[in-house]
């Protein structure tokens, strides 16, 4: 599905953030990565995604190259979602508009897709609100169905149940899995919380210094 081959990024001269990066992502399969403050683990999900190119190594999704010395494929070609730390809401939108932003479709489908997901998630009564009216779990709830709605193949998550209580964090996760498995969706998720990374992945890595072990 995804696969990456020595993958090297750097922001400064001398200083390699990511360091020979190789990753096997399977159809429907979540792979958690572990790692501290300063490990380059958004550093990674940004290449993954388009954000950033490394200056070394090779991307392929599908068998096909996004990412080479000479080659580079941008984000909205790759269909590729993305939950970021921050959420990333747009406050001018409520949360229907949020979620049915950049759907493809008559207006009535982006809304049925979208009302299907908000309630999957328990945050369909908020559909006119605006993001600043929900508190920071509602939050990333629609910002989890916001990057499942347009049915990416591959899902890239940062922290995705960060600065959740224990009761909110454990329902957050059992709904995100639940949705990605049903729709066969491979995921990508980094995080620094050992639960999280054990509950949500097939696989559990560890990324430190630049390096994936």
């Amino acid at each position: 599905m995804l696969k990456t081959k020595n993958i090297f990024l750097s922001y400064t001269k001398d200083q390699d953030i990511l360091k020979g990066i190789d990753l096997d992502l399977k159809k429907g399969e979540i792979i958690s990565i572990l790692g501290g403050s300063g490990s380059g683990k958004t550093s990674l999900l940004r290449v993954l995604a388009g954000l950033e190119n490394p200056y070394k190594g090779e991307i392929f999704i599908n068998g096909s190259p996004v990412v080479s010395e000479s080659f580079f494929v941008p984000t909205h070609k790759r269909n590729i979602g993305l939950v970021l730390q921050e959420k990333g809401l747009f406050p001018h939108l409520t949360i229907m508009q949020n979620v049915c932003f950049g759907l493809k479709g008559s207006k009535t489908e982006q809304r049925k897709l979208a009302l299907n997901l908000l309630k999957t998630f328990k945050v369909d009564r908020y559909v006119d609100s605006y993001p600043n009216n929900l508190s920071g779990g509602e939050q990333q709830r629609v910002a989890i169905a916001r990057a499942i709605a347009p049915k990416p193949k591959i899902l890239l998550m940062d922290e995705p149940f960060g600065s959740l209580d224990k009761e909110l964090r454990e329902n957050l996760r059992n709904e995100t899995k639940e949705i990605l498995l049903k729709n066969q969706i491979s995921c990508i998720m980094v995080t620094h919380e050992v639960e999280d990374a054990d509950f949500m992945g097939n696989k559990v890595f560890t990324l430190k210094n630049g390096k994936i072990s």
